[in-house]
């Protein structure tokens, strides 16, 4: 048997494995956008426990036969396989119609959520914002490829802005990303931005005032590929698309090939952002489960602010995240006997857990954004005078399946690119095997947590404005 046919065959055994979980462990998940306001939920109807260890299994699972490819040429062959398209011009001609798209977006969410309804379920601006931006143009970064280099109008205006053209200071690196990421988490649950437009119509301003203030300091290269939020939002998530931008074109390649290159994370700053990416769904998850609403409901009787709260918990938990990753990237270095530093590890280790990301992304926004899509259509065809009973779509008690396929094939798309990137960084297959162990652990953790969150049913979060 060829090597290709061997990875084919222990590849879709290993789908088999999670699909089997899927079917027996799968029921109705809830989604976290509960938080956003605009949706609610449901629950899982099956024992929690059978729940949590057939998620937790098939990721298990698919490590234990992701360990048994061990030939490097089939390894490479699934991540280094591209097929290329030079074709500039039409490259170049969408790029301006997403230009334009981009440039009118912004002006007319600005527009309408000044002059439009007050009223969040049919307000343009939010509809846009949420399940436009946040759900549906998200998803699309990920199993399509990156629209938002090309359709950023924040990039657009700046690059028309006189630039001061200061250096940038190193010691920033990514850190006002990261940051402003876990102020904008914290944003979306504190203050009424799905409800009032207004209000989301100041934030959109004053993150457009820090963004082009950034560029026009620094210079539009530098701040959109380092400091700006929504840059470094969208180029990770698009960094598991099978679609990738290159010097020469666009690129086809396998999902999540691009996970596995030693230029996607290059400091401890980005590290701190993929794993805010995986905090930021698990929080919002947190906070509107039961013993999320008691957590809050108990730290808040005892004296604390609700927003004080509310931060502590986004703070604390991204905290527990970072040193659990630390952890695992110690355990390691141990296990795989190498004099490669705990720096470098932690760097070439962090891609793969963007496809954890972009699986819990899936499992939360999926049906969030297709239920509300023909709102969005009417708020867009309409923005100034929408329909007053929006329309929206109900999801087949079925859908459930493809939310809970988001995590689990998350996960072992992720443990398929960590196998790949530990061959590559040890040259003996047994010290390879070896080093996965600890970040196996953590991903089966991080599975059966999300599970369990989804698994829970959802509340409304108290002390959020409504």
């Amino acid at each position: 048997m060829s090597g290709r046919s061997a990875f084919v065959r222990r590849f879709g055994i290993g789908l088999a494995v999670a699909f089997v979980a899927l079917a027996v462990g799968a029921g109705v998940a809830a989604a976290s956008n509960v938080a956003a306001g605009l949706t609610g939920g449901s629950d899982v109807s099956v024992p929690t426990w059978l729940y949590l260890a057939t998620g937790g299994g098939a990721v298990g699972a698919s490590a234990l036969l992701t360990m048994l490819v061990t030939d490097r040429e089939v390894i490479g062959a699934y991540h280094d396989r591209t097929l290329e398209s030079p074709a500039k011009r039409l490259e170049s001609a969408g790029g301006l119609l997403l230009g334009v798209v981009g440039l009118l977006g912004l002006a007319g969410i600005l527009v309408v959520g000044v002059l439009g309804p007050n009223i969040g379920l049919v307000s343009a601006t939010v509809l846009v914002t949420f399940a436009g931006g946040r759900a549906l143009l998200t998803i699309v970064t990920y199993t399509v490829g990156n629209p938002w280099p090309a359709l950023n109008p924040w990039r657009r205006i700046a690059e028309i802005l006189p630039s001061a053209g200061e250096p940038y200071p190193e010691a920033y690196r990514s850190w006002p990303a990261v940051i402003a990421l876990l102020a904008f988490v914290w944003l979306e649950v504190v203050a009424p931005l799905t409800s009032s437009p207004v209000v989301l119509t100041f934030v959109i301003v004053m993150y457009s005032l820090f963004t082009l203030s950034g560029a026009v300091v620094f210079s539009p290269e530098t701040w959109f590929r380092r400091g700006d939020p929504l840059s470094l939002w969208f180029r990770c998530y698009g960094a598991v698309a099978p679609i990738q931008r290159t010097d020469d074109g666009l690129e086809l390649r396998f999902p999540g090939a691009r996970l596995s290159e030693a230029d996607l994370v290059t400091d401890r700053s980005l590290v701190a952002f993929v794993l805010a990416l995986v905090w930021e769904l698990t929080y919002s998850g947190f906070i509107v489960t039961p013993v999320g609403v008691r957590t809050i409901e108990a730290l808040v009787g005892i004296g604390l602010p609700p927003g004080l709260v509310y931060l502590a918990l986004l703070a604390g938990g991204f905290a527990a995240f970072w040193k659990v990753y630390w952890i695992a990237i110690d355990r390691t270095r141990e296990r795989a006997e190498t004099y490669l530093s705990r720096e470098y590890l932690g760097l070439r280790l962090a891609a793969p857990l963007l496809a954890i990301a972009a699986g819990y992304h899936l499992a939360h926004y999926v049906g969030f954004g297709l239920s509300l899509w023909p709102s969005l259509v009417d708020a867009v065809a309409m923005p100034l005078n929408p329909p007053p009973n929006p329309t929206r779509y109900a999801l087949p008690g079925w859908f459930g399946y493809v939310e809970i396929a988001g995590i689990l094939l998350g996960h072992v798309l992720a443990v398929w690119v960590s196998h790949t990137v530990s061959f590559d960084l040890f040259p003996g297959k047994l010290q390879s095997i070896r080093s996965q162990y600890p970040l196996i652990v953590v991903m089966v953790f991080f599975t059966m947590a999300s599970l369990y969150l989804v698994s829970q049913g959802s509340m409304s979060p108290p002390y959020v404005p409504s």
